[in-house]
Parts: C-alpha cells; sequence; structure tokens
C-alpha cells in the first residue's frame, strides 16, 4: 500500500517551534547546572558566606546567552539555501519502502527509512526524526563544529500533520508502519 498525502510545506515557525523544543529536550541539564549554580550563590550571599552576588549575575546572562546562541543557529539554518527544500511543497508519497517527496511529477526526492532515527506523534503531527551521521561521516571538524553539529541533529525531521492524509486507513497505515520500522515506540 501506497500513502499518498497533499500538498503541504513546513512553515518556518513550526520548524522553529519544533527544533528549540527538541533542543530543550535533549539538552536541558546543560541549563539546570548554571540555574542550580545561582541558587547556591544566592544562598551564600542570603546567608552571608559570600559578600558578592555577581557570579549569579554572569551566570544568568550566560545561560541566557548561550540559548540565544541555539536560537540564532536554528534561525539562520531556516535562512540558508541548502535547507530551503525543507520549506517547500511537497505530495509525499510513503510505502515500506521509502518516502517519496515530489514537487510535481517530475520533480522531488527520495528519503530511505535508514536515514530516519525516530519518530513521535504529537497532538496535530508525525514528526520523523533524521540522521546526521552519514553527512558528518567523512568532515574533519574541531571540537566547536563537533559541538554545533551535535546540536543540530534534531533540527532535520519531517513533520507529517494529519489534515494532509488523506482518509482514517491512510493514518492507521502510517502508525503501523512506523511500528514496524521501529521508529514509533507501542503505546501501552
Amino acid at each position: 500500500m501506497i500513502i499518498k498525502t497533499k500538498k503541504y510545506a513546513l512553515d518556518q515557525k513550526t520548524y522553529l517551534n519544533l527544533t528549540m523544543r527538541s533542543w530543550l529536550k535533549t539538552n536541558w541539564y546543560w541549563l539546570a547546572i548554571p540555574l542550580v549554580l545561582i541558587v547556591l550563590n544566592i544562598v551564600f550571599y542570603a546567608t552571608d558566606l559570600v559578600n558578592f552576588y555577581w557570579p549569579s549575575i554572569l551566570l544568568l546572562v550566560l545561560t541566557i546567552l548561550y540559548v540565544l546562541f541555539w536560537a540564532v543557529q536554528f534561525t539562520g539554518m531556516t535562512q540558508m539555501e541548502q535547507a530551503k527544500p525543507m520549506f517547500q511543497k511537497y505530495v509525499y508519497e510513503i510505502d515500506s519502502r521509502q518516502i517519496m517527496l515530489k514537487l510535481n511529477a517530475r520533480e522531488g526526492g527520495v528519503l530511505r527509512w535508514d536515514q530516519f532515527t525516530g519518530a513521535h506523534k504529537s497532538k496535530d503531527a508525525y514528526v520523523l526524526t533524521m540522521s546526521n551521521q552519514q553527512a558528518m561521516q567523512n568532515m574533519k571538524m574541531n571540537f566547536f563544529m563537533k559541538l554545533v553539529a551535535k546540536g543540530m541533529a534534531g533540527a532535520q525531521f519531517i513533520y507529517l500533520p494529519y489534515t494532509i492524509f488523506t482518509s482514517e486507513n491512510d493514518l492507521r497505515f502510517m502508525d503501523a508502519l512506523l511500528k514496524r520500522k521501529g521508529l514509533l515506540a507501542e503505546q501501552a
């Protein structure tokens, strides 16, 4: 069976929302460390163990700058020429071998199932996360480039709202297909 969807283009606002949410889920501990240190500094300052409060302000500013750095990275990705295909209107043809993204009858692309690392169902869409490992295999990178590449790992995905599917049978088949491929966890 082949699922053929209606034409759909990912909105940049939706993209930024999903990428920031995904980034926060995977990197929350980098925000928890400075917040714990800020609370400790405030407690020490309140109990007169230390007579300065500037470390709390510095940690707060650095934490905000770190989050803004990633927000700028994800926003910049929406403006890049290489990311332009993510925001074009496609008709998706989904089967057990691949996902075909068609701009029209002659133009499009193919994504194999092994390019996806996971999937989840939100209240209004399927989100299929893609891997950037294959693209990074033959690249020489310094520490900073590796850090950015690791942070951008959740920034490549396919967003398939339920409204683009033509029937309930298509949604059920998509569920079964994602579970069979091991991308969608079984619901208890």
